[in-house]
């Protein structure tokens, strides 16, 4: 199928291939990627794209699980042209594209403090707005002052935390509407205690974490009042596999591809630990690692 595709200064790739761009490598390619050249060019795309193209938004893909067949529509990945991080005062304003480590080390340079738990959080600002990220601490609605949004129609909008309803991983953004850049609240801090903090969190990770496999990120939320990881424990679910698949032996709330796992493969892993879990202590955990695509 030729999508009806509007002219654009970014680069608009057909059956383009998503696999290498997930940490997990698994997935089916895009029907259309289209990488932006910058916040106009975007904003004239989505403008003049028919309503009923469909349109996904990836960032890092650091906590999703693209499906083996792949993702109808255009598939907006944000690049270069959304890598600026500024900073004003206390004020710390960076594109969606920037990784939030960098943010942190921005941050860190400027001698402000309040932004090390990104360091520990593996993705993309524009990611962690959508997400409401949080590690180690911190969570992005302690610290966000606002975030601009291309919307489906191509309206560049400035939204309140409060208005984008800030919860416990998750923010209420439109289908269709692509964060592009957000602000932080700081505060000014001592050079060495915030080096410190952000090498305790970097310590912490790699010693607790399986930061250098193919995984997604914590694959559950925690309960209220529970950890994930506990009761996945107690599940006896630490090590299981699914072909490929394997819940981590290091932190079991990661999924692991020990290499030749598929989309399918993962997400049946993480299904069979939810009723395990469910079946021990009647919680039924809600995936925290997104499932977009198409099954084969």
């Amino acid at each position: 199928m030729n999508l009806p595709l509007p002219t654009a200064r970014g680069r608009v790739m057909e059956r383009a291939a998503l696999k290498p761009l997930t940490w997990f490598r698994v997935g089916g390619p895009a029907e259309t990627l289209y990488r932006p050249a910058d916040t106009e060019d975007l904003r004239a795309f989505l403008r003049d794209l028919p309503l009923e193209v469909p349109v996904t938004v990836i960032g890092a893909a650091s906590n999703l699980i693209v499906r083996d067949g792949g993702i109808n529509g255009v598939v907006i990945r944000l690049a270069r042209g959304f890598g600026e991080v500024t900073i004003e005062g206390d004020m710390v304003t960076a594109g969606a594209a920037c990784l939030d480590v960098t943010v942190a080390e921005h941050a860190a340079e400027a001698g402000l403090a309040g932004l090390e738990f990104l360091s520990g959080i593996p993705g993309t600002i524009g990611g962690a707005v959508a997400m409401n990220a949080g590690a180690y601490g911190g969570e992005v609605a302690q610290v966000l002052a606002w975030a601009e949004l291309v919307t489906r129609s191509g309206d560049l909008i400035r939204l309140s935390p409060e208005q984008l309803h800030l919860s416990y991983r998750h923010a209420e953004i439109a289908p269709g509407a692509v964060v592009v850049r957000a602000a932080f609240r700081a505060r000014p801090g001592e050079a060495a205690l915030i080096a410190a903090r952000m090498a305790e969190i970097r310590a912490k990770r790699e010693a607790t974490q399986p930061t250098r496999a193919r995984t997604g990120g914590s694959t559950f939320a925690n309960p209220e009042g529970q950890k994930a990881w506990e009761l996945i424990d107690a599940a006896g679910c630490r090590g299981l596999r699914v072909g490929d698949a394997q819940v981590s032996e290091l932190h079991c709330n990661f999924l692991l591809n020990l290499g030749e796992a598929t989309a399918a493969e993962l997400e049946s892993l993480g299904e069979e630990v939810r009723a395990r879990v469910f079946a021990m202590s009647g919680v039924n955990l809600r995936w925290e690692i997104k499932r977009i695509g198409v099954p084969l």
